[in-house]
């Protein structure tokens, strides 16, 4: 039974627009809000600043986190990471260095940046290592995140039990319940479907990583149109995000559009994201089959 909460969260629309990825309305909800403590203050501006990452508008976070509590200096290091050009060795060994020296890991805002660093970094280990003692409903789901990138269903249920317990009815617990069921296949992809559904149908438009996990849920089920329309609604609020590229091409192959959409979408996203996996794959395969190709070409007597 899920824990019953005694007081109102201040900031329950900032977290639900936040976790189901619709940022602006995130932004725009924390811009109203007048927070009765210092504490919820500073819970209010980390979901703004990281809002305001997540549509990477950096410059304004950067600004403001100069004159900002220092709990939430972490973030700046999570800016540097995400710009281009970064030198993300470098900031990965200061973030190794910081968890080693171990004085910042009371700051739930440090936990969050470092563990979505080694997250970014595929270091799934080391983000397990410092989100293993977190009891926040949002580093938990993030434990179960990791869990499944390493294919640790079984453990991620285990996790996913623990957010039942403290909150079953959260928006956060019922995303963590569409990854594990979309993880799983079978039966469980209508779960996670008819669970995405229901955030859609209850807190509005949902980013790209929700609309992502709808679309790919659909598209199990062969329900392609349904898919491509949740990826386009959720591509006008992201139109270069990835996830939301690949799948597009995906479903213009499978809803028989002309190839030059599909083209267009690998385009897109072969140019606006070179450090993407599917970028480093789709470049290593083209230059392979350029290499074999070159071997049979026909010689030329002189």
């Amino acid at each position: 039974m899920a824990r019953q909460q005694q007081d109102v969260d201040e900031l329950f629309d900032v977290k639900n627009a936040f976790y189901v990825g619709n940022y602006q309305q995130a932004i725009n909800e924390a811009q109203s809000v007048s927070p009765s403590t210092p504490l919820i203050a500073l819970q209010r501006d980390a979901f703004l600043y990281r809002s305001y990452i997540a549509q990477g508008n950096y410059r304004i976070v950067l600004q403001e986190l100069k004159t900002a509590d220092p709990m939430l200096q972490p973030l700046k290091t999570l800016v540097e990471y995400l710009s281009p050009g970064a030198n993300k060795p470098a900031i990965v060994a200061d973030i190794d260095a910081r968890v080693a020296k171990g004085t910042e890991l009371t700051n739930e805002i440090f936990l969050i940046v470092a563990a979505s660093i080694y997250y970014h970094e595929d270091n799934y280990e080391a983000a397990l290592k410092i989100l293993h003692n977190a009891e926040s409903l949002e580093l938990r789901a993030f434990t179960l995140q990791c869990l499944l990138a390493m294919n640790r269903p079984d453990l991620a249920r285990k996790q996913l039990k623990l957010l039942q317990d403290i909150e079953d009815d959260s928006t956060l617990t019922q995303l963590a319940q569409a990854w594990l069921n979309l993880s799983q296949g079978g039966p469980g992809v209508q779960d996670a479907h008819y669970s995405i559904m229901e955030l859609s149908e209850r807190l509005g438009a949902l980013g790209p990583g929700p609309a992502a996990v709808g679309a790919a849920a659909a598209a199990s089920r062969g329900m392609w149109e349904e898919a491509e329309q949740m990826l386009s609604e959720a591509q006008v609020r992201a139109p270069q995000q990835p996830d939301l590229l690949l799948g597009l091409a995906v479903t213009a192959a499978h809803s028989g559009k002309a190839p030059e959409v599909f083209n267009r979408y690998i385009a897109q996203l072969l140019d606006s994201h070179p450090d993407h996996p599917f970028t480093k794959e789709h470049h290593a395969k083209t230059n392979e089959f350029k290499r074999l190709a070159a071997q049979y070409q026909p010689s030329v007597p002189s």
